[in-house]
């Protein structure tokens, strides 16, 4: 087995003389030593330093055998849930059960629990003792570090480091963070005095009143919707690691102290950290299964910049990576793609080179590296910052010299293009050579919708922006003899969205000729201003009312709407139609989403009533009947069978 993997066993250990690790890692994804995965990340940066740190991944939660297979490490122990949230792993929007886990072995689903980090903390504890310091990071800790909306239990829970019992939570990207504690720990400072390091989070008994901001304490978020409205806000507001202000939010008797976020790394603190000595691949004990499917995705991709200025309040980013952009420089990324290319498994093609926002290379102006982002305003919405520097020459002279490396025969750009930002760039060199090198036959773009109410609540620009943008992107395709098209990412149920916004949504499809293959019903997950909405009902900025598609089958008629061509989805597509009055969208005319059920109605009125093929209007109550089982099919046709989960079609979510 290649010992340049760090160990997984007291057998690896011995090659390397190790009698006792510094620090134990263990993780819900599998061992993959490759930057885009958070453990590889971190271990390699403590190995660095000059610590010893062992991997345990996907242990077996049910006992504490695996938890101690390497023995009980000198300094203390590192979790992570892995990339994703495990609840957002393990269940659809619907709350169903996925069937695959692509950070697995083989794929295989079920190889961690629910609430990874929590049942990991316990395990630990059960393993080497109540002293033992635990450091929780990644995704899942960090975005639930204060009391938060857990979508999966419908109610307010505490914070992670609460109901973990960890010692500390370390929040953001972490490189800086565990080196401090962890050079604090070997110099013998007890863990629960270690509370000065930003980008962290503790448990105190007591806070400094005037020098921190008080957040509405858990009990009250749980209480009152209204208090968590303005938690979110304020946590919001804070994530400024220039001039954010320690956060304080009271659970019982006891404080959650948060500290300021850490600064990003700068240009040469990112090329230290992706020149780390990355095996780019699986542990070899995962090659009998399968391999890990996750690696697929970036194995050949270039990770480019940090952080996004976007903002959508349905993403995490800027709770987790921040607002600030950072980015590696030409020399790291193309001495990457040179070893990429020297793969024997290497094609010619790098299939990425991005980051949250593929077309951001810094800070959206220059004040940001001095004092942040702006707390109560958004670089790009509603209309772009009149101070931001929109600019791509940076990122078009990095993919000038990637496209000119003996070897590549394509680069593609997939992590996303802003599109707000593209189109206000008065230079069209980027974009022209975007459309020649870089897309393969489809360029996906997040528009998310095209209602103004709802890009509203998105934080996404009004959807002129985007026809301005898709106009010239086929302009730009006819001038240099290409036939390429906009891939749009949709969203169904966003607070905020009505049914009427998801009806004119559809219409819009149909206009443009768009028939989305994939499409994605609004999934609160924790530590989005979105997911505050979706529960409170409140935009927390305004403190005003939003409307919220909370019902299944609402939110299941949203969703088909945005696939009205599927034939299973005709029922909901007209239930949704009659319940908004849009009837005039069912009939034989182009205009129509959808022809009237078989064998019933053949045209419609204009004043909304429908033809039968007699020529006598009816009251619109007709056009599904009960069979003798009682239940409906469609005029002269049969039920349509369900699947196991007892939906029609892919209405799994």
């Amino acid at each position: 087995m290649n010992n340049n993997f760090l160990p997984i066993s007291k057998q690896d250990m011995k090659k390397r003389g190790w009698n006792q690790l510094d620090f134990l890692y263990i993780v819900g994804d599998a061992y993959v030593d490759h930057p885009s995965f958070g453990h590889a990340i971190i271990s390699r940066v403590l190995e660095k330093h000059g610590y010893k740190v062992g991997i345990v991944a996907l242990p077996d939660w049910h006992s504490i055998d695996d938890f101690t297979v390497m023995g009980k490490p000198k300094l203390g122990v590192l979790v992570s849930a892995g990339n994703i949230d495990s609840m957002v792993n393990h269940y659809t929007v619907a709350k169903k059960r996925r069937h695959d886990d692509m950070y697995a072995p083989g794929g295989k689903w079920g190889m961690r629990p629910d609430r990874a980090t929590i049942v990991y903390c316990n395990r630990i504890k059960e393993a080497f003792g109540s002293d033992m310091p635990i450091l929780i990071g990644g995704v899942e800790a960090s975005l639930r570090r204060f009391a938060h909306y857990d979508y999966w239990d419908d109610k307010i829970r505490r914070s992670i480091l609460f109901d973990s019992r960890a010692s500390i939570l370390m929040y953001g990207m972490g490189e800086k963070q565990i080196v401090e504690i962890a050079d604090k720990l070997r110099d013998g400072v007890p863990i629960n005095q270690i509370t000065d390091v930003p980008g962290t989070c503790y448990i105190s008994s007591d806070c400094d009143m005037n020098n921190t901001t008080i957040l509405p304490s858990f009990e009250e978020c749980a209480d009152n919707k209204e208090k968590y409205a303005v938690s979110c806000r304020l946590q919001y507001y804070e994530q400024n690691p220039y001039i954010g202000k320690t956060l304080a939010q009271k659970h019982g008797d006891k404080y959650l102290i948060q500290n300021p976020p850490m600064p990003p790394l700068e240009t040469d603190e990112l090329d230290e950290v992706y020149a780390l000595k990355y095996m780019k691949t699986y542990h070899p004990v995962y090659e009998k299964d399968g391999g890990i499917p996750a690696i697929q995705e970036v194995k050949f991709s270039l990770t480019a910049n940090r952080g996004c200025f976007g903002s959508c309040n349905f993403c995490a980013l800027a709770f987790h990576q921040g607002r600030i952009v950072t980015s590696r420089s030409d020399e790291s990324l193309i001495k990457e793609a040179e070893e990429m290319i020297k793969m024997p498994d290497f094609k010619g093609y790098i299939h990425d080179v991005g980051g949250p926002t593929a077309n951001f290379r810094g800070p959206a102006c220059k004040k940001q590296l001095k004092t942040g982002a702006c707390k109560d305003k958004q670089c790009l919405f509603p209309v772009p910052c009149k101070n931001m520097d929109i600019n791509h020459t940076k990122y078009l002279n990095l993919l000038r010299k990637l496209r000119s490396l003996k070897g590549v025969k394509k680069v593609f750009i997939r992590s996303g293009i802003r599109f707000d930002y593209l189109i206000n760039d008065s230079d069209d060199t980027f974009f022209y050579e975007l459309c020649k090198y870089h897309v393969s036959g489809q360029l996906k773009v997040a528009p998310e919708h095209i209602s103004d109410n709802v890009l509203k609540y998105m934080g996404k620009p009004e959807n002129s922006v985007f026809n301005k943008f898709s106009d010239k992107f086929y302009k730009i395709n006819e001038k240099i003899g290409k036939k390429q098209y906009l891939v749009p990412y949709l969203m169904s149920s966003h607070p905020g969205s009505t049914l009427r916004d998801a009806v004119n949504l559809a219409v819009y499809l149909h206009e443009h000729n768009i028939n989305p293959q994939q499409v994605q019903d609004f999934y609160p997950t924790p530590g989005t201003i979105s997911t505050c909405m979706f529960y409170t009902e409140i935009d927390p900025f305004t403190m005003k009312k939003v409307y919220v598609p909370k019902r299944s089958h609402e939110k299941a008629m949203q969703r088909a709407l945005l696939q009205y061509k599927n034939p299973d989805n005709y029922k909901l597509v007209y239930d949704a139609l009659m319940k908004a009055g849009r009837s005039d969208l069912i009939g034989y005319q182009n205009r129509c989403l959808i022809r009237p059920p078989k064998g019933d109605i053949l045209s419609y009125d204009p004043n909304n009533k429908r033809r039968n093929s007699n020529g006598k209007t009816t009251d619109g109550k007709r056009g599904f009947s009960k069979n003798k089982s009682g239940t409906k099919n469609r005029s002269g046709g049969t039920e349509r069978k369900r699947n196991k989960s007892g939906t029609r079609g892919n209405h799994r979510g």
